[in-house]
């Protein structure tokens, strides 16, 4: 089965970076009913980044109000999801490097019983062109 590439949109936040902050604002969500379909943090600077992919933006934004939740502005990144199989996203980021598309990010997970999904970004320029390339929905 090919592989399914979406263009999804993403929001980013700057949140404290010490133990629990994370949980305590996904378990916020939770109570809203807002569902991820990707989330991923890092550090940045003394603060954290966390970046949210709703599967209802709209839905997000609302529930960030409610929780005071300040939200960056709406950006797109790419999720994968497919079959697992050795160099899964070989093929993907090939097309990308041949286009002349640089990947600026991305994270990739085995999610057991022969699937795998991936997230990855692109800089703001090239979203459209990766998107066509890639054939994402």
């Amino acid at each position: 089965m090919p592989d399914t590439i979406r263009k999804l949109d993403y929001f980013a936040a700057q949140i404290p970076d010490k133990p629990g902050e994370g949980a305590r604002i996904l378990q916020a969500l939770r109570n809203e009913g807002v569902n991820l379909l990707a989330f991923s943090g890092f550090p940045s600077g003394k603060r954290a980044q966390v970046d949210f992919v709703p599967e209802n933006p709209e839905a997000l934004k609302t529930a960030a109000k409610k929780l005071k939740l300040k939200l960056g502005a709406r950006k797109s990144c790419f999720v994968i999801q497919g079959d697992d199989r050795v160099g899964a996203l070989t093929d993907t980021l090939t097309r990308l490097a041949e286009a002349k598309v640089n990947v600026t990010a991305s994270q990739a997970i085995t999610a057991g019983m022969g699937r795998f999904g991936a997230i990855f970004w692109v800089k703001s320029r090239d979203v459209n062109k990766a998107a066509k390339l890639l054939g994402a929905t």
